[in-house]
C-alpha cells in the first residue's frame, strides 16, 4: 500500500509524485491501493497527483483505488467531477 503524506498541496505535488511512482513501480503485481488516511491538509494538486497514479497503474495493467479518503477529498474529487476516477478501496 502506497501512502500519502499529511499534506499534499502544490508546493509537495512534484515530490509526492515521485514518491509514490517509486513504490507504485517497485511493488510490480497486484492492484494499487493509495492510502490517503493521513491526509489533513491539501488542494487540487493532491487529485492530479492520484490520477497520475491511477494513469500509471492502469498504463501497466494493474487496478487503481484509494483507501480511507477524507471526506473534505471524497468532496473536492466530486466537485472536479472525478470522484469516479479515484474509487475506494474494495
Amino acid at each position: 500500500m502506497l501512502v500519502l503524506p499529511t499534506e499534499l498541496t502544490h508546493a509537495q505535488a512534484q515530490a509526492a509524485l515521485r514518491m509514490l511512482l517509486q513504490g507504485l513501480r517497485s511493488q510490480p503485481h497486484g492492484s494499487v491501493v493509495v492510502d490517503a488516511a493521513a491526509l489533513a491538509r491539501f488542494d487540487s494538486s493532491a487529485l492530479a497527483v492520484l490520477l497520475e497514479c491511477r494513469r500509471v497503474a492502469l498504463s501497466l495493467g494493474r487496478a487503481f483505488s484509494v483507501h480511507q479518503a477524507p471526506p473534505q477529498f471524497q468532496a473536492l474529487a466530486q466537485l472536479y467531477g472525478i470522484a469516479e476516477l479515484l474509487p475506494a478501496e474494495g
